[in-house]
């Protein structure tokens, strides 16, 4: 960090985890924004043969703030948020920022969701999108789907968005429901995250934040394949509603007394 930029915050419990696969060098900017706001930061490597490792390599080692692991093959978004977190729960971090490396999320949120998850920290900081002109029409309304299908399978705990990746999570509470079972290691984590989250009584707070899509000259990447990715959301809510049967009287007694996930919510 040089001088001229303000002091990022630095926290021993908060920190912020960026997954990137195949970026490009948006991936830079993305990493410099993070860091001029908080601290530490881990980035997690998918697998990228971009040549964006040996960049952050070289951004690491001019930073002791900037943490990077290197995977050496694709696993996946989920899979790498989990490597982040399980070495940022070893240097004693307890909640974690996810945020993509593509540059649509606000890195000048940073801290006002730490703060919300500091005031708050049995819960999880939900990023709610605001879009612009930019959002194709065909994804805004996809995820309109998904989202009515995550407030169902809560039972109506107040999810605001399940599938914007701009959020803070309970690190011990994820690292647990991720090791529960084989799922959440792709494009399905971000959904299947939240979900089971609130199944533990993990309660949302929402707020929101604004995402950009950005257009391929101006550095913007998208991984999103139409057919499968859908085709492996579709797959995950069946999994889940067929779980969310076996739960239900117990969601049903939860909601009733107010207990968590449902606490946080309006009379």
């Amino acid at each position: 960090m040089t001088s001229s930029q303000p002091t990022p915050t630095r926290s021993p419990t908060h920190a912020v985890v960026i997954p990137s696969y195949n970026t490009g060098a948006k991936v830079y900017d993305t990493v410099r924004e993070a860091r001029a706001q908080w601290a530490p930061v881990w980035v997690v490597v998918d697998g990228s043969d971009d040549g964006t490792a040996d960049g952050l390599r070289a951004m690491a080692a001019q930073d002791a703030q900037l943490h990077l692991i290197v995977l050496p093959e694709n696993r996946g978004k989920g899979a790498a948020v989990l490597t982040g977190l399980l070495a940022a729960r070893d240097a004693g971090i307890t909640h974690a920022l996810t945020m993509d490396s593509d540059g649509q999320h606000p890195a000048d949120l940073i801290p006002a969701f730490m703060q919300r998850s500091q005031a708050q920290p049995d819960a999880m900081v939900l990023g709610k999108p605001v879009f612009d002109a930019s959002a194709p029409l065909l994804r805004v309304r996809g995820r309109r789907i998904s989202n009515g299908w995550t407030d169902l399978e809560t039972l109506g705990a107040g999810i605001g968005d399940s599938l914007y990746g701009f959020r803070v999570y309970p690190v011990a509470e994820l690292i647990a429901v991720m090791h529960r079972q084989p799922w959440m290691r792709r494009f399905d984590f971000d959904t299947e995250a939240v979900v089971r989250l609130a199944w533990r009584g993990v309660a949302p707070i929402n707020v929101d934040a604004p995402v950009k899509y950005l257009r391929p000259e101006d550095g913007g990447v998208s991984h999103f394949h139409y057919v499968r990715d859908n085709a492996l959301l579709t797959w995950m809510h069946s999994r889940l509603m067929l779980e969310f049967v076996l739960r239900l009287p117990w969601l049903v007694a939860r909601r009733l007394r107010r207990r968590p996930p449902f606490h946080l919510l309006g009379p």
